[in-house]
């Protein structure tokens, strides 16, 4: 870690009080979400947020992307490709906090929607059939791969959404070892994950989300690093509950 905090592209993620979201509609019913537009909430170089489905780390990671300028389906701020409707448009009620200074670029990896996005690209290299797609000529783990290495120059803010779902366990130790290099170079990461692999990152600040909302925990005390580490010691303890 080496960016200073008054140099981050995002310092501080707020509601924007000229566009307040209403409390009684989705998502700022969601506890997490509620507490960053009630409380806000400072980022650091590296903030990762891990939780179940549905705490709502990955519709703030989205917002943050959104906010930022970036498109919420993937890519840079030059993508402007939009296959789906975005349901939160939570993006549209925070105020970013930037560093004076700070890098303006930035890049947002969202496995939910990069098919998408990655047909999108096709689609401008269409005209070039010497080109090799990133959607039907590789598996969806090696074109993540490929973004994201491809894309390495990018300096500024990353946003990644489960970006390990696409991923073998040894793509996962290649996007740490990118996000460890994008760290190093000055760029800012914000993150959301259920892999005890990416939220093993030194130096991040850790969100544990949930119904509790946001709170922050070393890695040894999530939730998940535990689940995981009870599971490898003795697979059988819970697979035997799936037995007639």
């Amino acid at each position: 870690m080496n960016q200073p905090f008054q140099m981050l592209p995002v310092r501080r993620v707020q509601e924007d009080l000229e566009s307040p979201a209403d409390r009684h509609v989705w998502p700022a019913t969601i506890p997490a979400v509620r507490q960053v537009l009630d409380d806000g909430l400072d980022l650091s170089q590296l903030t990762i947020f891990v939780g179940q489905n549905g705490a709502g780390k990955s519709t703030l990671v989205e917002a943050i992307a959104e906010a930022f300028g970036l498109n919420v389906e993937g890519g840079t701020q030059n993508s402007r490709h939009q296959r789906y409707d975005n349901e939160s448009a939570l993006g549209q009620h925070l105020q970013l906090v930037r560093g004076a200074g700070a890098s303006g670029a930035g890049v947002f990896l969202r496995a939910e929607t990069m098919h998408g996005h990655f047909a999108y690209l096709e689609d401008l290299d269409r005209e070039d059939q010497k080109k090799r797609g990133l959607h039907n000529l590789q598996s969806h783990g090696e074109s993540f791969i490929e973004f994201f290495t491809s894309r390495s120059g990018v300096n500024g803010l990353w946003v990644f959404d489960e970006a390990e779902s696409a991923l073998s366990f040894e793509g996962s130790l290649t996007l740490l070892s990118h996000i460890s290099d994008l760290l190093a170079t000055g760029s800012q990461v914000v993150l959301s994950t259920h892999s005890p692999i990416l939220a093993s990152l030194p130096g991040a600040d850790i969100y544990e989300v949930g119904q509790w909302g946001l709170r922050r925990c070393s890695y040894d005390e999530l939730d998940m690093v535990r689940n995981w580490r009870l599971f490898l010691d003795a697979p059988g303890r819970f697979l035997r509950h799936f037995k007639d």
